[in-house]
């Protein structure tokens, strides 16, 4: 691998408005709980109902915003890995299989956008802005659509989200507009997922690139001048590399 004169530059830039590292540092994990049974959701839906808590108002609509903020953050991440395909770099089957899909996602982030036109979700009820959690002043139902992806695996089986929704509603109705929406919030909630694993995949492969940047330094630095190491050591500690296992 080529040396860089200063290896992590290239990589500060893919998150639009984040700095490297914090940007990585900082993103949500990946919607990723207990996997529950049919049964298990039931009873989860009872105590999810328990633990909403409703705004008397409206709020703002937050979906549309976020959704644009995923279909960015998923087309930063698909350029960095087809950059790093096209310079003959490994990355790793994660990361191929975002590439290969990649026109799935990006067909199913336009029908969502078709499915919630602007606006639509502030008539939803929505969660109090002190909740807990990513569905803070969301609407609920998209909160139930994100237990759903996170207890199921990313994966969403018919049964299970029906006894999963009547049991919440034997404690908490839902309007029908909410019915009508899962569908929708259910996309929005896998899109979410997406974004979060995919910058993983990133993150992962930058620091990857980062360490190995860094050792092939020190490695020349060692053949050439190996009195200058403890400089090529005192650079890469001011860089504040991340503390991960690369």
């Amino acid at each position: 691998m080529a040396t860089l004169a200063n290896p992590d530059r290239p990589f500060r830039t893919w998150f639009p408005g984040s700095g490297w590292p914090q940007a990585f540092r900082d993103e949500e994990p990946p919607l990723r709980s207990e996997l529950f049974s049919a049964d298990q959701m039931a009873m989860h839906g009872k105590v999810l109902a328990a633990s909403h808590t409703l705004a008397p108002e409206r709020g703002p609509d937050l979906l549309l915003a976020r959704l644009a903020e995923n279909e960015s953050i998923l087309v930063d991440v698909c350029k960095l890995l087809t950059r790093a395909v096209a310079d003959s770099r490994r990355i790793v089957p994660a990361g191929e299989w975002l590439l290969d899909n990649f026109y799935l996602i990006e067909e199913q982030i336009r029908m969502a956008k078709r499915l919630l036109p602007k606006g639509y979700s502030r008539e939803l009820p929505r969660l109090e802005d002190a909740v807990a959690g990513p569905s803070a002043g969301r609407p609920r139902v998209y909160d139930i659509a994100l237990e759903t992806v996170a207890h199921g695996d990313g994966r969403v089986d018919a049964e299970s989200l029906a006894r999963f929704v009547a049991a919440y509603q034997s404690v908490a109705p839902l309007k029908l507009g909410e019915l009508w929406a899962i569908p929708i919030m259910l996309r929005l909630a896998v899109i979410e997922n997406l974004r979060r694993v995919s910058v993983r995949i990133a993150a992962g492969w930058i620091e990857r690139e980062l360490a190995d940047s860094w050792a092939d330094r020190m490695a020349e630095t060692v053949e050439t001048d190996a009195k200058s190491l403890i400089l090529v050591v005192a650079d890469m500690v001011r860089s504040e590399p991340p503390m991960a296992s690369a």
